[in-house]
């Protein structure tokens, strides 16, 4: 599938001996899209060609893209703002955590619990138990409960960890996501919209881009390619930190 025509897509630069964000972008196939049948016409102008029935991304388009959600980014970590990271696909959910670790961010990676930016007064009293329960079970606090209520109560905070420890911190709704695949976190991104809250969002061709703040079309099924991804963003909030002085000295 790797035709001339395909490589024709990166562009030479070898005269400064780096590759380009393109062929960075090409070596982790971030230029396979789904078959055209399944494309959704809002991307249209974003595929570069058709082959066997599959659609190939515009890398040099998806650069530009990249380029506008980096810029938003830095300016995000300049002002320390917060970002959700959102994965919840079997592929994203390690990068996703990984990633947000790193930036000490809030992150979704099992399951997008309705709510969650719609309703946060809700999640928050949810993350509170949780954050009390893991004080508790660490200070020895529950000792005062009876043997029955302590397992009750460990089944019930299970549940909850799996769903909210990624939330654990999160003390108001975030100033923005982080998205792997908006169409299937689409309950994500369509709260994200309605409650005003910017997104990312790495897309593949099958998904509507319109309700994106911050579209980037590319493979969103690939683990090479999601960590591409993934890695710019983490890399461009860092960046964003490090533009501001350190005015504590």
């Amino acid at each position: 599938m790797q035709t001339t025509n395909l490589k024709s897509q990166k562009t030479d630069n070898r005269n400064v001996g780096l590759p380009t964000n393109v062929e960075k972008m090409f070596e982790v196939g971030a230029h396979y899209g789904y078959s055209k049948s399944r494309r959704h016409p809002s991307v249209s102008s974003y595929i570069y060609a058709t082959k066997n029935n599959g659609d190939i991304i515009d890398l040099e388009k998806t650069s530009v893209l990249l380029e506008d959600a980096i810029l938003f980014i830095k300016n995000l970590g300049a002002q320390n703002k917060t970002i959700l990271f959102v994965g919840t696909k079997p592929e994203a959910r390690e990068v996703i955590k990984n990633a947000a670790l790193s930036l000490n961010m809030p992150y979704v990676n099992i399951r997008w619990i309705g709510g969650t930016l719609s309703n946060f007064t809700e999640i928050k009293k949810r993350i509170a138990e949780l954050e009390k329960y893991n004080k508790e079970s660490i200070d020895g606090g529950l000792e005062k409960y009876t043997k029955k209520e302590r397992v009750v109560m460990a089944k019930k905070m299970e549940k909850l960890s799996k769903y909210y420890s990624g939330l654990l911190g999160l003390k108001k709704a975030p100033d923005a996501l982080f998205i792997i695949d908006s169409k299937a976190e689409h309950i994500g991104a369509t709260e994200a919209r309605k409650s005003g809250v910017p997104t990312v969002a790495l897309t593949n061709s099958d998904s509507n881009i319109k309700g994106i703040d911050y579209p980037i079309v590319a493979n969103d099924s690939g683990i090479p390619s999601i960590k591409f991804f993934t890695t710019a963003i983490s890399n461009a909030y860092k960046a964003g930190q490090m533009s501001v002085p350190n005015k504590e000295k």
